[in-house]
């Protein structure tokens, strides 16, 4: 997701955005094309976006609330080191000496970058810090967290 229509803004269709990255209007379209995108400019609280398919507030109105998203084949290539969120999320997690720790459940940034949350078997949850000396490798299948971090 990159961002959500948080409301309406004047008469003539304008959407209050939230913005979940940097440049919006770096696509043309969203949800699957439903969606074009106009134009995009800074507003006092936020991000104000005007879409061809939304030409009133009431349409505006009714919009509150939708998620705008982009198509896998849209993103970005990532370089060395780089993930998607959506990625690493439900992946199986094994310690670096091969025990089944469980899966990545979150992941959340805090400030200091991405730390991720892994649900062990039986519910109970811990997190890691998304480094190298944390997690020193990852896959499309599992990701691997040091031994030292996988404590209960």
């Amino acid at each position: 997701m990159l961002a959500a229509i948080a409301g309406a803004h004047g008469l003539h269709g304008e959407v209050r955005l939230k913005l979940f990255t940097d440049d919006l209007s770096a696509y043309a379209t969203l949800n699957g094309g439903a969606l074009t995108l106009v134009s995009v400019r800074p507003a006092t609280n936020g991000v104000i976006g005007r879409f061809r398919e939304i030409a009133d507030r009431n349409k505006a109105e009714a919009m509150r609330g939708t998620e705008l998203w982009i198509g896998r084949d849209q993103l970005p290539p990532l370089g060395e080191g780089e993930y998607y969120h959506a990625d690493l999320l439900g992946l199986a997690v094994v310690s670096s000496t091969g025990e089944t720790l469980g899966q990545v459940v979150a992941i959340d940034d805090f400030g200091a970058g991405d730390v991720i949350e892994i649900e062990r078997p039986g519910g109970k949850r811990f997190m890691v810090p998304m480094q190298p000396h944390a997690v020193p490798e990852w896959n499309d299948e599992r990701l691997v967290v040091d031994a030292l971090f996988a404590v209960d």
